[in-house]
């Protein structure tokens, strides 16, 4: 009888409090409402010893993911693989190791100067995507919750060590990317993939690059000096960032400049496809997803959109001389790209307020034609340095007889320098000439046959140019 009436009262205490809950939403005013949430809250916060920090994967602008998210991401898998008991698994492409995380609404531990704190996984889906006619996008987020004593203790002393030993994790686990941009149409589904990536694992260098030596010392030293300058532009007021303009006829080494700087520095490669990019709000969206560390790439730059010749004159007077040199004149031809890109976004893009969020990359554009080019677009400032990848010269056919058939000289070489410089030659012609047709032959007789195919071609481009001149 006792346990009856025990029951009874719960269940009658509980209609009432329904029934004043009703009541209240019901009659009472907002204002009273919400004074009395505010109350409630504190009034649990009393009870509840302990605080709760959110860090969401993307910021209120959802224009990039949270750089503590990715790092304390990375300062978790570790822990992760160790205690978590539901993880998730996946050959990470850009990482030298196997990555478990988090599963959903996962918990582990940590402890710091003898402190247990608690990291926990989450995800929710905002009410307002469910009237959008695209899938939801779910946001992620880690919630850390410690003991309201160690406030000061997490805030001043943990959550910086988290942030920069997960920072250092990732670098040393770190494989270097080559990214190129989605075609914005696709960005609605999947918001983080703006760009798709591979492994960088082009093997240029250097060290193999066909080129005047004094001069790929030269662009070896102005390298190191840019990498080394963060002080230097944070002094003189500049984003940390350097423009290499790269032009010369085709086959000429141009991407392959770009691999070898890739490789000497060891940044990851955004090779942008200007054509798919719809607008000047897209461009610096893609902009603004790429990370330190890295060289901006935009080859064929002539060909890319109608940033070339005479710009568009206005009848309307313009407010300064930058307006008028930032209109586009529309495209002649019938197969008109979509992409509204224009003239005044790719140079801002390039230097203007946006091209400082973030630091230590390299802007570089490439082409065939230089002449084609806006002066406004390769100006100093903008294209910093200009470097001209031309025909082939006989130190840089030494570099490539050196790696293609391990020779340092050979009595041909006198023929052959006496030819190139009668004769132009790309290094794409050489290096076609130089590799082995067969591996049956010794070494020798590979070498001999080689540099006499070279010799051949030589003397055949030396008809053709002459033959060129006379019906010139």
């Amino acid at each position: 009888m006792m346990q009856q009436g025990s029951w009874a009262g719960l269940g009658s205490t509980l209609a009432s409090l329904m029934f004043f809950s009703a009541v209240f939403h019901r009659y009472f005013p907002t204002e009273l409402k919400i004074l009395a949430r505010r109350y409630t809250r504190r009034l649990m916060g009393f009870f509840d010893p302990y605080i709760k920090i959110t860090i969401q994967e993307y910021s209120d602008a959802r224009f990039k993911r949270s750089e503590a998210y990715i790092a304390i991401q990375s300062y978790l898998i570790g822990k992760s693989s160790k205690e978590a008991k539901r993880l998730k698994f996946e050959v990470d492409k850009g990482s030298r190791n196997l990555v478990f995380s988090m599963d959903d609404y996962e918990e582990v531990s940590d402890e710091f100067r003898g402190v247990k704190l608690r990291w926990t996984s989450g995800k929710k889906t905002p009410l307002t995507q469910h009237m959008s006619p695209y899938p939801p996008q779910e946001e992620r987020y880690y919630r850390l919750t410690f003991h309201r004593s160690q406030r000061e203790l997490v805030m001043d002393e943990y959550l910086t060590h988290v942030i920069e030993e997960g920072k250092a994790i990732r670098l040393r686990n770190r494989q270097r990317r080559l990214y190129t941009n989605n075609p914005s149409q696709n960005w609605h589904r999947y918001r983080s993939a703006v760009w798709s990536h591979v492994p960088f694992e082009h093997p240029g260098t250097f060290r193999t690059l066909a080129m005047d030596p004094e001069k790929k010392e030269e662009i070896i030293q102005d390298l190191l000096t840019f990498s080394n300058a963060k002080d230097y532009y944070i002094k003189i007021g500049k984003a940390w960032k350097r423009g290499y303009l790269l032009y010369g006829p085709p086959g000429t080494g141009k991407s392959t400049m770009i691999a070898a700087m890739a490789n000497f520095l060891d940044y990851d490669v955004y090779d942008l496809e200007l054509t798919a990019v719809k607008n000047n709000t897209e461009l610096r969206k893609l902009f603004i997803e790429t990370t330190s560390k890295s060289i901006i790439i935009i080859e064929d730059i002539d060909c890319s959109l109608n940033l070339s010749g005479q710009r568009k004159k206005d009848n309307k007077k313009k407010e300064d001389d930058d307006e008028n040199e930032k209109k586009l004149p529309p495209k002649p031809d019938k197969e008109e790209s979509d992409s509204k890109v224009t003239l005044s976004g790719l140079l801002n893009f390039i230097d203007g307020l946006w091209s400082s969020c973030g630091g230590e990359r390299l802007i570089i554009f490439t082409t065939n034609y230089v002449d084609k080019l806006d002066p406004a677009l390769i100006r100093s400032g903008r294209m910093d340095k200009h470097i001209e990848l031309s025909y082939c010269s006989f130190e840089g056919f030494k570099v490539l007889a050196k790696n293609y058939l391990d020779l340092d000289s050979h009595p041909l070489f006198e023929t052959i320098c006496q030819l190139m410089k009668e004769t132009n030659i790309t290094p794409a012609n050489i290096a076609e000439n130089l590799m082995p047709k067969s591996s049956i032959a010794t070494s020798a007789e590979i070498a001999e046959t080689c540099l006499r195919n070279l010799i051949r071609n030589l003397h055949k481009a030396k008809e053709e140019a002459i033959q060129s001149k006379k019906t010139a």
